[in-house]
């Protein structure tokens, strides 16, 4: 992989996978200034206390900011005050924007394809985390099959634009298109 120009890689995992460590692990090798934004809100204790376990976990080298509905925003604003932005997580993002109910007119129509368009500037090296969520059951809901039909195309339109593509399974990295450095 060329590290020299900016690289859109997207990393792929169910819950627990590793997939958060291993995009950290990754955003090391391409510079020293690291700008994670996070899209979780801090709805409860048990989300407050994530959260701060995760900052503690990147360490005071990371600049955070914070963009759980105004992601594409978030990277016009910011990412070229970085080497490498890492974006965690697509799936907690969508499930904000379904959550606030925007409706899908609103958050296909112009919030996806915004975000897309954003994801394609590469203004520095950008790493997307997000959770594979195709390769269990059936939900039992409307909501939730929706959530998931939703988060599967939105994977796919970021891999189709990404230079690398892996999924992290048991902490193991697969590289599924492209190369990593």
């Amino acid at each position: 992989m060329d590290t020299t120009h900016p690289q859109l890689v997207l990393v792929l995992g169910g819950c627990r996978s590793g997939k958060s460590r291993f995009a950290q692990e990754l955003a090391g090798r391409f510079g020293r200034r690291k700008l994670f934004v996070a899209t979780a809100e801090p709805f409860d204790d048990e989300m407050r206390e994530r959260i701060v376990k995760h900052r503690a976990v990147r360490g005071p080298e990371w600049q955070t900011i914070e963009a759980p509905v105004a992601l594409a925003e978030a990277l016009r604003e910011h990412a070229g005050e970085a080497d490498v932005v890492l974006v965690d997580c697509l799936t907690v993002w969508l499930g904000n924007l379904l959550c606030a109910e925007q409706g899908p007119a609103r958050w296909q129509g112009d919030v996806v394809p915004s975000l897309l368009a954003e994801l394609g500037r590469r203004r520095a090296h950008v790493i997307v985390v997000s959770n594979e969520v195709g390769m269990g059951i059936v939900p039992d809901n409307a909501l939730a099959r929706r959530f998931r039909d939703e988060q599967g195309s939105l994977n796919q339109q970021v891999a189709a634009i990404a230079d690398s593509v892996v999924f992290v399974a048991a902490g193991l990295p697969m590289t599924l298109k492209g190369k990593l450095p």
